[in-house]
């Protein structure tokens, strides 16, 4: 067995262990007071099961050389010839279907462990293929700029992992997760005001165990 693989095995095995262990506290969400405190308490929680679940993709998602497999189904994919039933072929049903007033549509597909990607394939009023990509990336994230609307965020990064409301500070937190450029794993935050629904700002905060 190539030394990849090996590697590749190994890691699905510790993330197993993990998953059994039984060291990490419960404690209510209403006693969060900050996005990074609700989010490094909600990780705890759901650790133990989302690392069983992960272990048997892991090893599944490891080519004979023990390298990941970026996304199952892109090698059947083609700019400008498929169609949008080869990508729902290809990659499943979509999570959403956003659609323009001039005929073009856009399909979301979170993916990936723990859900660090998220892919949006791009159909254009021919109905074919004119673009795809993981947008949940830190060039992707600069984009976001304070005074969007929550709509427009959400058609540039998908579905949010959490929405968290913190009604004393009138704020409201979407975050995703993300695999930074050094490979670790983080959040993604964007901060809006409950009342007006615009972008006060962005920041990022550390996976709990990274």
């Amino acid at each position: 067995m190539e030394v990849g693989a090996i590697l590749c095995y190994f890691l699905a095995a510790e993330l197993f262990v993990r998953g059994n262990r039984r060291d990490y506290p419960v404690v209510p969400a209403q006693q969060c007071v900050s996005i990074e405190h609700y989010q490094e308490v909600m990780m705890k929680q759901r650790l133990r099961t989302m690392l069983m679940v992960i272990a048997p993709f892991l090893i599944a998602a490891c080519d004979q050389n023990g390298n990941f497999i970026q996304e199952a189904g892109l090698e059947k994919l083609h700019r400008g010839e498929s169609s949008e039933a080869d990508v729902r072929n290809a990659m499943g049903q979509p999570d959403t279907v956003w659609e323009k007033e001039n005929g073009e549509r856009t399909l979301e597909y979170p993916k990936g462990p723990a859900g660090a990607r998220t892919w949006i394939f791009y159909i254009g009023k021919d109905g074919k293929l004119s673009d795809y990509k993981q947008v949940l990336t830190e060039e992707n994230f600069a984009r976001i700029k304070v005074g969007m609307s929550k709509e427009e965020v959400r058609q540039m990064l998908g579905k949010p992992r959490t929405v968290v409301q913190f009604t004393r500070k009138n704020e409201e937190v979407w975050d995703w997760r993300y695999i930074q450029s050094d490979a670790s794993q983080a959040f993604f935050n964007v901060h809006m005001d409950i009342t007006s629904g615009l972008v006060t700002g962005t920041s990022v905060s550390q996976v709990y165990g990274h």
